[in-house]
C-alpha cells in the first residue's frame, strides 16, 4: 500500500469521517453549554491525535509481539475499513455508537471510537508498516487530517443547518462509496501478498 501524502490524508479523512461525525457531535453536545461546546471539541480532537500518534510510533512493534505479518494486517484494515464503509452507506437511525452519554463527553464516545476507532489506529499502523522510513510523513498525515476534522466538528451546528439532515447523509454514503472501494483494494493487496508468500 504505497500511497502519496494527499492519498493517505484522503484516507484517514474517510476513515475518521469528520462529516458523518456532525449528527453525532451536535447531539452529544446539545447537553453542553454554547460555549463550552469549541473547548470540548479541541479537546476530544487532542485526545484523539495523541491516540493516533502513539500508534504510529508504536503500533508496529506492537504487533510485532503478537506476530501479526503485513498480510493480516493489511486485510484486517481492508475488513475493518469495509465494516465502517457500509456502517456509513446504512446508517441505522441511532446511528454508529448508540443512545450518546449524559453529561459532558469525555474521551468516549467521541475522540474514540468517533474519531480515532479501530479503522482510523489499523490505518495509521498500516501505513507505517509499510514504509517505516516515512514516518515524519505520516505523523503529518495524522496532523492535517486532525486539523481537518477540527475545523469541520467545531462548525458542525453551522453545517448541519446548512446542509440539512438530507444532505449530510448523502454526502456521508457518498464517502462510504468511496471508502469501500479502497477496502477492497487493501484486501485484494493483502490475498495477492500472502499468495505470493506461500
Amino acid at each position: 500500500m504505497d500511497v502519496s501524502f494527499t492519498s493517505a490524508v484522503v484516507i484517514l479523512l474517510l476513515v475518521m469521517d469528520p462529516v458523518g461525525n456532525i449528527p453525532l457531535f451536535v447531539s452529544v453536545l446539545r447537553r453542553v453549554e454554547p460555549e463550552q461546546r469549541a473547548r470540548v471539541i479541541l479537546r476530544e480532537c487532542a485526545i484523539a491525535f495523541a491516540v493516533l500518534i502513539v500508534f504510529v510510533l508504536f503500533g508496529v512493534s506492537i504487533l510485532g509481539v503478537f506476530g501479526i505479518s503485513d498480510p493480516s494486517l493489511t486485510i484486517a484494515g481492508g475488513v475493518i475499513l469495509f465494516l465502517i464503509a457500509l456502517r456509513m452507506i446504512f446508517r441505522t437511525p441511532e446511528g454508529i455508537f448508540g443512545d450518546p452519554l449524559e453529561g459532558e463527553p469525555f474521551i468516549v464516545p467521541l475522540a474514540t471510537p468517533a474519531i480515532a476507532g479501530p479503522a482510523a489506529m489499523a490505518t495509521v499502523v498500516l501505513l507505517v508498516s509499510r514504509n517505516p522510513q516515512r514516518i515524519v510523513e505520516w505523523i503529518a498525515v495524522v496532523t492535517v487530517a486532525m486539523l481537518v476534522t477540527v475545523i469541520v466538528l467545531v462548525s458542525a451546528e453551522r453545517i448541519a443547518r446548512l446542509a440539512g439532515q438530507r444532505g449530510l447523509l448523502a454526502f456521508e454514503r457518498l464517502m462510504g462509496l468511496i471508502l469501500t472501494a479502497i477496502a477492497v483494494e487493501m484486501l485484494l493487496r493483502g490475498i495477492e501478498t500472502f499468495v505470493h508468500q506461500i
